[in-house]
């Protein structure tokens, strides 16, 4: 790292401040409550989307909860009937084969969805379009899971049987549990519609984005490297004038053979134009090279947080 005087790095960890108070951490009650709290709010937001949306719209969208859609299509037995009968088998021979890492919040979580479906099974639904019961359903599904998520808990369902399924077979478990969604979407192409299907498609889709979105946030930064061969320079206008850390990395050119320092830095979108600036003006010959990053953890910009206000080591 590259410790110029007089240079706030932002984004690096030793730019601590002898004075800054830091939080104390929280109890573990405290932290399994949030966790809990999440839990339960994520669980109530994913039961009302597929009530809303879902269900009466008879989208499939994967999981346990698509499984209840095609059987309630098929004989009229209520969602939550069905989730229950599902979850809680999965959950044991969860149990069976992982012991005790499925843990509690797994076990609230198989059992505590089902009932919000339950107890919400009389809202009415506000559209009859499936298209657009699809996207709003993927929106408040994806919301509930990135909630669930965050709390570091699940809500049980087919993600105990793509771990069994991973555990006994070597399938990566992202394939597994795309494959076994896979065949719920399918099943209901030929046993309600093969359109249903499709929108179920869309639904799961506006799902994983979503839960991307709840994860790792809205706000998007950019990551540069930079090669140049006025390293000085440049370090000097990104540690000084744009106020930002940067990582010296060692390069060589493919054709030449040179040494040539990559400089590392990583900006707020509103910096980019400003950066690109400045390095034009310390070596007008720099290669630039800037991409997104999704999530960047560190001082200056998120801190990494586990549920209850600690962070992480």
């Amino acid at each position: 790292m590259d410790n110029t005087n007089g240079a706030r790095q932002a984004g690096h960890p030793q730019d601590v401040r002898p004075n800054k108070r830091r939080r104390k951490p929280r109890s573990i009650l405290y932290r399994n409550s949030e966790s809990m709290a999440l839990l339960l709010v994520g669980s109530f937001l994913i039961a009302v989307s597929f009530n809303l949306f879902f269900l009466p719209n008879k989208i499939a969208s994967g999981g346990v909860s698509g499984i209840s859609v095609i059987v309630n299509s098929l004989t009229g037995i209520k969602p939550a009937y069905t989730q229950w009968t599902l979850n809680i088998p999965l959950f044991i021979a969860g149990i069976a084969v992982f012991g005790s890492r499925f843990g509690i919040k797994t076990a609230v979580g198989s059992i505590v969805l089902p009932l919000f479906v339950l107890l919400t099974a009389h809202w009415a639904p506000p559209t009859h379009n499936p298209l657009l019961a699809a996207i709003y359903g993927g929106l408040g599904v994806g919301l509930g899971l990135g909630l669930v998520f965050r709390g570091q808990a699940s809500t049980g369902g087919l993600d105990a049987a793509a771990q069994i399924v991973h555990r006994y077979t070597g399938l990566r478990l992202g394939l597994a549990v795309a494959t076994l969604d896979g065949l719920v979407i399918l099943s209901a192409g030929i046993l309600i519609a093969p359109e249903n299907a499709l929108y179920a498609l869309i639904g799961l889709f506006v799902t994983s984005k979503t839960i991307d979105v709840v994860q790792t946030g809205l706000q998007t930064s950019k990551a540069a490297f930079i090669v140049t061969t006025q390293p000085e320079r440049v370090s000097q206008a990104v540690l000084i004038d744009l106020d930002r850390g940067l990582t010296k990395l060692q390069g060589e050119g493919g054709f030449t053979g040179e040494q040539r320092p990559v400089l590392m830095t990583v900006v707020g979108q509103n910096e980019v134009t400003r950066l690109k600036l400045l390095v034009q003006d310390a070596d007008p010959g720099a290669f630039v090279i800037i991409t997104n990053a999704a999530e960047v953890l560190g001082e200056g910009f998120h801190e990494p947080q586990l549920p209850g206000g600690r962070k992480a080591k």
